[in-house]
C-alpha cells in the first residue's frame, strides 16, 4: 500500500502527519460508518415509504429484510478498504479480508434464504402458482437451505484461498453413491413434485387407479397420497407408482356431477318405446340425481339374449355413487316387473342326437 501511496502525487500544502497509513485506516473507517447509516437512512425513509404506498406488503418485508444486509456489507467493504491502506503484515491483512469475506457470504445467505422463504410462502398461497403449494412448501424450502449451504460453503472456501478440487470430486462421488440408495425415495419425491405441479387430482376428489383402486383423496404429500376408500379404510400410495398409472378423476373435467350409467337388458319382442320411458320414469326422485343435465337413456345393441339399454344420469356427489346405483338398479327391476317388462337370462338348450334304434350314439361302443 505504501507504493500505492508513493506514486500517488500528494499537494505540497498537504501536511505528511495526514499521511499516516494508521490515520488513514481511521479516516476509512468513518467514511464506512457516515455511508453505512446514510444507505440506512435512504432505505428507511425512501424505499420503505415508497413501498408502503402499495397494496401488498410482500415489498415492505422484502425491504426490511435487505436493510441489514445492505449497512452490513457498506460496513464490511470499508473495514476491507481501512485494512488495505493501513501498513500490517500480509499474514494479518490475509486472514481479515477472509475474515470479512466469511462473514458477508454468511450474512448474505441467510438474508437469501429468508427472502425465498417469504416468496415460496407468497406463491403457496396462490392459486395460480399450483407448483408451489403448501404441500410442497417444505420440499422447496428444504431445496432452497441445502443450495444456499452449499454455495456458502464453496464461497467461503474462495475466501480462505481453499483449493476445491478434491472436495468437488468427493461430492460428486458422494452424491451418486446417495442417489443410487435413494433412488425411490427420489422417485417418490419428483412424482410428488410433478403431481402436484400437474394438477390430475386435488384433495376431495374421488378418483380410480389402474381401473381397481378407488377412494378419496386426503392428502398429497411430496413422497405420497393418501386416500380413503368407502370401507373408511385409508391407503397410503407411492407417487412413483401413482406416476405410472392411469389415473381416473371421477371429480374432473368442466362439470361437478359425474355420469352414472346402468346397464339393462329386456326380452326380444319387448315394446322399446315403453322400455324407453319406464327407465326415464326410474330416474325420476330419486336421490344425488341431478336435475341438469336431464337423465337419458339409449338403445345400444343386439345382445345374445335380449336388446341391451343404457340409462345415463348425473350424479352430485361422487361418494355416493355405489348407493345410486344400487338404488336405480333396484327401481327399474321393481318397475320392469309392474309393467311386466322380461329382463332375459341366458338359457343353455340342451339336443341329444339318438341313431335308428333310439340308443344315444355317443353310447355306442366302438
Amino acid at each position: 500500500m505504501s507504493a500505492v501511496l508513493a506514486a500517488v502525487v500528494v499537494p505540497s500544502w498537504v501536511p505528511t502527519w495526514l499521511l499516516n497509513p494508521s490515520l488513514l485506516g481511521v479516516g476509512a473507517l468513518a467514511v464506512t460508518i457516515v455511508a453505512a447509516y446514510a444507505t440506512e437512512f435512504v432505505i428507511r425513509r425512501v424505499l420503505l415509504r415508497l413501498a408502503a404506498r402499495t397494496h401488498t406488503d410482500l415489498d415492505d418485508r422484502l425491504i426490511e429484510l435487505l436493510r441489514r444486509p445492505i449497512f452490513l456489507s457498506v460496513m464490511f467493504g470499508g473495514m476491507g478498504w481501512a485494512i488495505s491502506v493501513m501498513e500490517i503484515s500480509a499474514t494479518p491483512e490475509r486472514l481479515a479480508f477472509g475474515f470479512l469475506q466469511s462473514l458477508a457470504v454468511v450474512v448474505w445467505a441467510t438474508a437469501i434464504f429468508r427472502i425465498g422463504a417469504l416468496v415460496l410462502t407468497a406463491l403457496s398461497g396462490r392459486e395460480n402458482y399450483g407448483f408451489v403449494s403448501p404441500p410442497t412448501l417444505p420440499a422447496f424450502l428444504i431445496i432452497l437451505r441445502v443450495t444456499l449451504i452449499a454455495g456458502a460453503l464453496y464461497f467461503a472456501f474462495l475466501a480462505w484461498n481453499i483449493d476445491l478440487t478434491a472436495w468437488l470430486a468427493s461430492a460428486g462421488i458422494i452424491g451418486i453413491a446417495v442417489g443410487f440408495a435413494a433412488k425411490d425415495t427420489l422417485a417418490n419425491l419428483f412424482a410428488g413434485v410433478f403431481i402436484i405441479a400437474d394438477a390430475p387430482y386435488k384433495v376431495g376428489d374421488w378418483i380410480v387407479i389402474d381401473g381397481s383402486l378407488r377412494g378419496r383423496v386426503v392428502r398429497i404429500g411430496i413422497r405420497s397420497t393418501r386416500m380413503v376408500t368407502r370401507d373408511d379404510v385409508e391407503i397410503t400410495i407411492p407417487n412413483a407408482i401413482i406416476g405410472n398409472a392411469k389415473v381416473v378423476n371421477e371429480d374432473g373435467g368442466p362439470l361437478a356431477p359425474h355420469r352414472v350409467r346402468i346397464y339393462v337388458s329386456v326380452a326380444y319382442g319387448s315394446d322399446v318405446d315403453q322400455v324407453v320411458e319406464v327407465l326415464l320414469t326410474c330416474a325420476v326422485g330419486v336421490d344425488n340425481v341431478c336435475e341438469t343435465p336431464k337423465p337419458e337413456t339409449r338403445f345400444r345393441s343386439f345382445g345374445d339374449s335380449g336388446l341391451n339399454f343404457e340409462l345415463m344420469v348425473w350424479c352430485d356427489d361422487s361418494g355416493r355413487r355405489g348407493k345410486l346405483i344400487s338404488n336405480l338398479t333396484t327401481k327399474v327391476y321393481k318397475a320392469f316387473s309392474a309393467e311386466g317388462i322380461v329382463i332375459p337370462f341366458k338359457q343353455l338348450d340342451l339336443h341329444i342326437k339318438s341313431d335308428a334304434g333310439g340308443r344315444d350314439s355317443r353310447l355306442r361302443a366302438p
